[in-house]
């Protein structure tokens, strides 16, 4: 497929999912179905016209005047792309297979407007009615934060330091321009391409080898501000695929012992191939046989370190799922607050005296974060919250120390920040 027609296929897609509010992978795939002749090239290509549209949604349709799927894409050409209206209006040429011609009005915005003069929410292209809450997260700053979270997010890969080094895995991903992560120890980083596409990493050698995971570097973060040591007793409450899980089993060089386990056992599901490339051998997969049942009894005050990454709205993540944040909804955010207060009621038990409890969410949203913490500190009396500060430093990560959250209840990792996805990070001590 011509570049041009590529356009024309994004702006199919985009009217579908719009208005079907669907997912975009659901809309993609559909789409796919029924145009067999495109290839895989193209079919990634759409996609990552697709996507780089929806992160810039607000702003697009703001800078075209219009929120039609096609101003939409030809706004994101111009702001997440950067090309110039000459290079859209060449694109568009009306030619067998390419988008109508612009209009007059089409061309005069792409040359003339701006956002300077834009609100909050369309600068950072983000739903409106969670305005309130990112003021309250960043203040004057909301704009420039979020705007930030709606750009490409890098590749990010974890080094397993149980079978590689950082400088073993640069060298293997040397053709694919890997650098090192800025801050995680065993991070390394590849960039975006031009068009959004990213390497397939999961068929080098390398990771078949177990060498590297691929994790986000603000999750990466999340974990190692836990620090762990060798010989600790920790659960991984919410463990899921188990990117964590996986982390913590390498700083603690497969000494000690983590249970891993999680509400929806099917979650659990990838964690067995996982540990068995990576080589952790120090980890005890625990799925719950029911609803009602709780796999870890028997281990009640008996963990040095219980980490939930609780159930949340994913905001910190919309750089790789920027359809989501379209699709969020008031009484989603209401449901996932009730979640997260079970989910540190079912923690607190398993905590020994002296033990930490590690809460974690991949979200911005201060009623996630700051207001669970303290919620949970009203009710807990015998847990007190560890400075973020003397997180970052325990961790030996000086750095973060500078990036406390709104409240000050833990530290708060954003792209605009850190480079990372958004990441909340709180801990607690029990006495």
């Amino acid at each position: 497929m011509i570049p041009a027609a590529r356009l024309s296929a994004a702006i199919e897609v985009l009217d579908d999912l719009i208005t079907r509010r669907r997912p975009a992978s659901d809309a993609l795939k559909d789409w796919g179905l029924s145009h067999r002749f495109a290839g895989s090239g193209d079919r990634a290509a759409i996609a990552a016209l697709v996507y780089d549209t929806l992160r810039r949604r607000a702003s697009a349709s703001y800078l075209m005047g219009a929120e039609t799927p096609r101003a939409m894409l030809l706004g994101a050409l111009h702001l997440e792309r950067g090309l110039s209206p000459e290079e859209i209006a060449a694109l568009c040429s009306g030619d067998r297979f390419a988008p109508e011609p612009l209009t007059a009005e089409e061309l005069a915005a792409l040359q003339s407007k701006k956002l300077d003069d834009a609100p909050a929410h369309i600068v950072g292209d983000y739903p409106e009615w969670l305005d309130p809450s990112f003021k309250e997260a960043f203040g004057d700053e909301r704009g420039v934060e979020l705007k930030a979270l709606a750009h490409r997010a890098p590749l990010d890969l974890r080094v397993n330091s149980l079978k590689a080094t950082r400088e073993r895995v640069l060298e293997e991903l040397a053709p694919l321009h890997a650098a090192s992560s800025p801050h995680a120890p065993m991070g390394v980083r590849i960039l975006p391409t031009s068009d959004g596409r990213a390497p397939s990493v999961q068929v080098e050698p390398a990771f078949l080898k177990g060498f590297y995971e691929i994790q986000d570097e603000g999750s990466q973060l999340a974990a190692t501000l836990c620090a762990v040591d060798p010989g600790m007793q920790v659960i991984d409450l919410c463990a899921g695929a188990g990117g964590k899980t996986l982390a913590l089993a390498a700083f603690m060089d497969n000494r000690g012992q983590i249970f891993a386990t999680d509400s929806d056992k099917r979650r659990l599901a990838p964690i067995f191939d996982r540990l068995t490339r990576s080589g952790a051998r120090n980890v005890q997969v625990r799925a719950p046989k029911t609803k009602e049942d709780e796999p870890l009894k028997g281990l009640e005050g008996q963990a040095d370190l219980v980490v939930i990454d609780a159930p949340c709205t994913g905001t910190g993540t919309w750089r790789r799922n920027p359809d989501a944040k379209w699709r969020l909804r008031p009484n989603a955010l209401d449901d996932r607050i009730k979640e997260q207060r079970l989910v540190l009621e079912r923690a607190a038990p398993f905590v020994k005296k002296g033990g930490t409890l590690a809460y974690i969410t991949c979200s911005l949203l201060p009623q996630e974060n700051d207001d669970a913490v303290e919620r949970f500190l009203a009710a807990h009396e015998s847990f007190t919250m560890i400075a973020p500060d003397h997180i970052a430093l325990n961790a030996g990560l000086p750095a973060l120390t500078s990036f406390v959250s709104a409240k000050g209840k833990g530290l708060q990792l954003t792209p605009a920040r850190t480079g990372t996805d958004g990441f909340f990070i709180a801990l607690l001590k029990k006495h």
